[in-house]
């Protein structure tokens, strides 16, 4: 498995950094886009044909899922290359009618977009396979219906993406031996005087890695005010492992 940064500020994009978006490539199969955050679009058409692509989102703030509707305009009506089938899309319950309503042409309408997405409900920790790989949504803590998702390929490499969340021990079994953990650090340094049930930090983003035994974790959604030296800090305080702080147009091998 390959990923590609699209994005991953914290919050709200900035010169240089989409904010969260994320491309999972594999050889042999659709690419899988997790979260696809405003300005992550364009970033995606410089990596591959958007319709060669399923959809998987955890949480439905703007943040992690604006730029679908660009996604559904371009997947119908791109004059010499729309979707030649349907893709699978994967997301919390709201989804088809939030996602709906905005891609609508007229206020009340739900556009529905069973013609070019088949579309999933996660389920807190049922598997849905896709292509060759197996994805286990765990439900987190946010202000919103959110979910980590658990990827294993048939080798048994391992991916998790924490999505947003406060600390939960559930982030421990969803990244439980993963080779690669991308894990939220949105409050920086610490959690302490920040709102409640909605963003870690770098500390509990360590402490997490530790406590589940990743490979490496992959700090993202740092929020673009924040101090990221600190953030770092506070996160090798807790993992003695390999700590990288994500940027748009990196990859990582899983």
């Amino acid at each position: 498995m390959k990923l590609s940064v699209l994005g991953c500020s914290g919050s709200v994009p900035v010169p240089g950094n989409p904010a969260s978006g994320y491309l999972l490539s594999f050889p042999d199969a659709p690419s899988i886009i997790l979260d696809l955050g405003p300005g992550t679009f364009a970033e995606l058409q410089k990596l591959q044909d958007p319709c060669r692509a399923h959809v998987a989102l955890t949480h439905l703030h703007a943040d992690h899922c604006s730029d679908f509707p660009s996604l559904m305009v371009w997947r119908r009506f791109h004059p010499t290359a729309p979707a030649a089938q349907r893709n699978q899309f994967f997301g919390p319950a709201e989804a088809c009618t939030r996602l709906g309503r905005v891609s609508a042409d007229c206020d009340g309408d739900i556009d529905d977009m069973s013609d070019t997405f088949e579309a999933h409900v996660w389920r807190e920790g049922e598997t849905e396979r896709v292509d060759a790989v197996a994805i286990t949504p765990y439900q987190t803590v946010h202000p919103t219906e959110a979910y980590a998702l658990r990827i294993e390929d048939e080798a048994g490499r391992v991916l998790t993406y924490s999505g947003d969340s406060a600390y939960t021990d559930v982030l421990v079994t969803a990244a439980r031996g993963a080779d690669v953990f991308m894990c939220e650090a949105a409050w920086g340094e610490t959690s302490a005087g920040k709102a409640g049930g909605m963003h870690m930090s770098g500390a509990e983003a360590g402490r997490l890695a530790r406590e589940a035994g990743v490979g490496q974790l992959v700090l993202v959604h740092l929020q673009p005010w924040g101090d990221t030296e600190a953030t770092v800090a506070a996160a090798r305080s807790e993992y003695a492992g390999e700590i990288t702080v994500a940027r748009a147009g990196m990859t990582f091998t899983v």
